[in-house]
């Protein structure tokens, strides 16, 4: 069938409140701009923003020639609740805000007509989410067309049978009998041919590929399936590689043992709200694999269609997620009122989705569900994985356990009720009020909320008490891959107390990497790890944000807008949490070179999500003589600094760990340090100095051109003329663009006032991210003021 684009020419209105209609191009997050106060029932878990109902319209100009052809309407992803209706008419109704779902349209158009196309998101039932979910089309959204010989959406598959020789299985479904051709494309060059007879509507034949070029990580080549029926043709990108798992390999791609490296994001894409644009899709993978990641953690609902196609270019490996609740609620209006019903139904999108994916490695049936506890859940968890293999034999099934938090709510410590919901509804609909009222935290936020209070050693201490085991073992049993939240001080015995079973880190903090990565290079079962997060996201805020007083508004808890606790900032910005990852994970040898901003007179209390707010810079002129905390990150013996070439201070490198603290008198200047083997050999060194007194505000764009209608991100930052970073000027900014649209602005603080979509913002540490997008092929012209400054950039744009 032939996919039309049917993004464009859409109006939105929130019914909710009742507001005008206006235009808007897919994707689209109507929660983005919604205002942000004590109102708002999700509270800190989704940001404190607003939800509501919102139409979304379009006018459909039907040819007459559609009459005798099938058409399908494809909606990527829309938050919540969905139905949609075609002339008045309700065709569809799905309730899960994350599958990508298909509506029949054929016999209810108007051809040779206008039609109107109306989709309807449900999203003013909260609380409903733990996380910032966005509202309404924020994915894609397309027509599919197809003659009566055509292949149906979703009706080609390719897996790889064998490597020796390299031999693949094409399977290809049709609308009626016929002949089937297929070729193996490599760029514009045929690999090879082969035409079938169709038995029962489908073949299904495994062909031999010469000279074969197999996907992997580091070499992430791509084929394409041409595949025809009739006047159809249908191109499916795939990758040859062969996924194996067992008790004496582990995880092995290609025959070769992979430890995944991973890191778990949420599927917002920071100022852009929900918005699954495929350029900031390709962003996040290509930063995370940057920085040493080589999988990504879908956490907790299925990624977009626009992530995947980035891991297959790009070579990242995926553990697609499905959920995060199963039959108990975390919040009153969340998704397990509807799981019963649905869950066949959803895990056969997900599959149909990803199959010809060579990235996805995983799937992932859930998210700390303690009904992992209950005989009712093991038997739901063996129903998830009998259900996916029925689906894709090729693939491991796992669910992320919170160990220790499946024995707490064994014995009913922070266990979701009805009647608990009911009474936080009732408060949270009372009259307004300026400060909202404390809620007693539930499932995932209570074991979250516990370990803020009590610390994170204490939580995963807890994990190795056997009634801890006893909660977990059956439903380790009923999945592929015993998936481990917060669990890696249980490595060692259960590696040895299970040797069958395989164990994966499926959430972990990022203090722990340098353990695990010790322990997996000598455990195959232990497969891999996925730290919390890897990239800073909206929401899940209500344990507060470590901040610096100057940034901290949290005498208004509705300025709270993310955690703050990612390895790459709500930006896209690298912390020096991800220099340490990449040395605890042996990505990179060190050293790196942070420090604790010397102004602040004080340093925040670091959640156990978090492991430092050290910046990399060294430029905090006027703070001289001040003790400065410095942080060097190595994979070495010892380490010293050196101080406008003075030595002044050398330690070893702790045993059990890579990352080596520092306390020194602050003096502007240059600052390195140098990682020294046993022997005493210098093995590598980094300097950081201090910038000019000279202030300028720069815009730096991250490619040369844009793609007209793609989106180019710019990075507004505060440098010295030598372009070196000065995180300690704060200021307000304001943007303009001609010839474009500014789609996203805004920094990565954690604490924010208002809501998005205007054309100001404060700094953050001397940064702030412009996202704007050509309206055609002239040039983006960007234009950004502050008190005293306006500077200016023109980006080409390509048609």
């Amino acid at each position: 069938m032939k996919r039309i684009d049917c993004n464009t020419g859409w109006t939105v209105q929130c019914t909710t409140r009742n507001t005008p209609a206006v235009p808007v191009t897919l994707p689209h997050d109507a929660m983005l701009t919604e205002p942000r106060t004590a109102e708002s029932r999700g509270e800190g878990n989704i940001g404190w923003f607003l939800g509501g109902d919102y139409t979304y319209r379009k006018t459909l100009s039907v040819p007459e020639q559609w009459k005798d052809q099938t058409v399908l309407l494809e909606c990527e992803g829309v938050y919540q609740n969905a139905e949609v209706f075609l002339n008045g008419e309700k065709l569809a109704a799905r309730p899960y805000g994350y599958t990508n779902f298909y509506v029949p349209l054929s016999t209810h158009l108007r051809c040779g007509a206008d039609n109107e196309l109306t989709v309807v998101a449900h999203n003013d039932d909260h609380p409903n989410s733990r996380w910032y979910s966005g509202s309404g089309m924020y994915r894609p959204a397309w027509l599919w067309i197809g003659e009566k010989a055509h292949i149906p959406v979703n009706g080609v598959r390719v897996c790889t049978v064998s490597l020796d020789p390299v031999i693949v299985e094409i399977n290809v479904e049709t609308s009626e009998p016929g002949t089937v051709r297929v070729a193996v494309m490599d760029a514009d060059r045929t690999v090879l041919t082969h035409e079938a007879k169709t038995s029962g509507n489908r073949i299904s034949v495994q062909l031999p590929v010469p000279n074969a070029k197999l996907w992997s990580v580091e070499h992430p080549h791509l084929y394409t399936l041409r595949a025809t029926f009739g006047n159809d043709t249908v191109d499916t990108p795939f990758g040859i590689r062969l996924l194996r798992w067992d008790a004496t390999n582990g995880l092995t791609l290609n025959g070769q043992r992979v430890i995944l490296r991973g890191a778990c994001v949420h599927h917002d894409n920071g100022i852009l709200g929900a918005c699954a644009f495929p350029e900031a899709e390709e962003r996040k993978v290509r930063i995370l694999k940057e920085n040493g990641y080589n999988a990504l953690r879908s956490a907790h609902n299925p990624c977009s269609k626009a992530l995947l196609d980035a891991c297959d270019r790009l070579g990242m490996l995926v553990m697609d997620e499905y959920v995060d609740v199963w039959y108990i609620h975390k919040t009153e209006h969340d998704y397990a009122t509807h799981l019963a019903d649905w869950w066949r139904r959803d895990l056969k999108d997900l599959v149909d989705k990803d199959f010809n994916h060579p990235s996805v490695v995983l799937y992932s049936t859930g998210n700390e569900v303690s009904e992992t506890a209950q005989p009712r859940g093991i038997r739901l968890a063996g129903q998830f994985t009998s259900y996916l293999h029925e689906l894709d034999e090729t693939r491991p099934v796992t669910c992320g356990v919170n160990i220790f938090f499946n024995f707490l709510s064994s014995i009913g410590l922070g266990v979701y009720t009805d009647d608990k919901a009911k009474k936080e509804a009732e408060a949270a609909a009372a009259a307004p009020k300026e400060k909202p009222e404390k809620k007693k935290p539930v499932g995932s936020e209570f074991y979250n909320m516990l370990s803020l209070l009590i610390g994170d050693w204490f939580m995963k201490a807890g994990a190795t008490l056997p009634p801890c085991d006893w909660k977990t073992r059956d439903a380790f049993a009923a999945m592929d891959i015993a998936g481990y939240n917060y669990g890696n001080f249980r490595y060692k015995h259960d590696l040895r107390a299970y040797p069958n079973r395989l164990i994966l880190g499926s959430e972990t903090l990022c203090k722990d990497a340098y353990g695990f990565w010790e322990i997996a290079k000598d455990n195959p079962r232990l497969i891999g790890d996925f730290v919390w997060p890897g990239w800073d996201y909206i929401g899940e805020v209500n344990t507060g944000a470590p901040e610096f007083d100057d940034y901290n508004t949290d005498d208004d808890p509705t300025t709270r807008l993310t955690g703050s606790c990612g390895r790459i900032d709500l930006t896209g910005k690298p912390r020096a949490e991800a220099a340490y990852t990449r040395v605890a994970l042996e990505q990179a040898q060190g050293p790196f070179l942070a420090a604790i901003p010397v102004y602040e007179e004080k340093t925040p209390r670091i959640n156990g999500w978090g492991l430092t707010k050290a910046l990399e810079s060294w430029s905090y002129r006027g703070s001289e003589g001040k003790e400065a905390a410095v942080e060097v990150y190595a994979r070495a013996h010892t380490v010293a600094l050196e101080l406008n070439g003075r030595r002044v201070a050398k330690k070893r490198v702790p045993r059990n760990d890579c990352r080596t603290l520092f306390r020194i008198p602050y003096e502007s200047g240059v600052l390195t340090a140098i990682s020294y083997d046993r022997s005493g050999r210098e093995i590598g060194r980094c300097t950081l100095r201090s910038a000019g007194e000279q202030t300028e505000l720069k815009l730096r764009p991250e490619t040369d051109t844009v793609q007209s209608g793609k989106l180019a991100f710019v990075r507004l930052q505060y440098e010295d003329p030598d372009g070196i970073w000065k995180p300690t000027e704060r200021h307000m900014l304001h943007v303009a663009v001609t010839g474009g649209t500014l789609v996203g602005l805004g920094s990565a603080a954690p604490y924010k006032k208002g809501a998005f979509g205007g054309d100001t913002t404060e700094t953050y540490f001397g940064e702030a991210l412009a996202v704007i997008r050509p309206d055609g092929t002239m040039p983006l012209t960007l234009t950004v003021s502050d008190e005293s400054r306006t500077v200016t950039a023109v980006i080409p744009v390509q048609a």
